[in-house]
């Protein structure tokens, strides 16, 4: 930008032009100046970075809705596969290509404890609990019981 002789040269200029009583003054205003620039800099950077990720999560929420639709007509090609064999054939079981994630839901009911504390719940009130809590979830939600084994309840 300037070498030293030249700032030199310019703060002369500028004091004999403005003098001495003035100078503080523009200083002050250049500095204020600056520091609005630098903070509409900043800000237009931000908003710039934060539509750029609006529109990758766009792109990925698109893609994965691509990938559903695939593996939705996937799934129906195979179950119309496996209603109608070919020759008679049999046919083993269908993979899903896709991984599904167990979902947690939040228990709405606890399992009421019995007189003694070191005493497990029976298998009859284990039960009841599992049924009240599967009738809470919405239909095609995992329990957390069965989250683990990977089984649906059905719909």
């Amino acid at each position: 930008m300037f070498s030293v002789p030249h700032m030199i040269v310019l703060f002369v200029v500028v004091l004999v032009v403005f003098g001495p009583h003035k100078l503080p003054e523009l200083a002050r205003g250049l500095g204020k100046l600056m520091a609005e620039f630098r903070k509409a800099s900043t800000d237009f950077k931000l908003a710039f970075e934060e539509e750029m990720r609006n529109m990758e999560r766009q792109a990925r929420e698109a893609e994965r809705k691509k990938e559903m639709e695939a593996a939705a007509a996937s799934a129906a090609k195979a179950e119309a596969g496996a209603a109608a064999p070919a020759g008679g054939q049999e046919q083993g079981p269908v993979e899903n290509p896709e991984t599904v994630e167990p979902v947690v839901a939040p228990v709405n009911e606890a399992v009421a404890r019995t007189e003694s504390e070191n005493e497990l719940p029976s298998t009859e009130e284990l039960d009841a609990a599992k049924t009240e809590s599967a009738r809470l979830e919405e239909p095609g939600e995992k329990s957390v019981a069965d989250g683990v084994r990977g089984e649906e309840h059905p719909a």
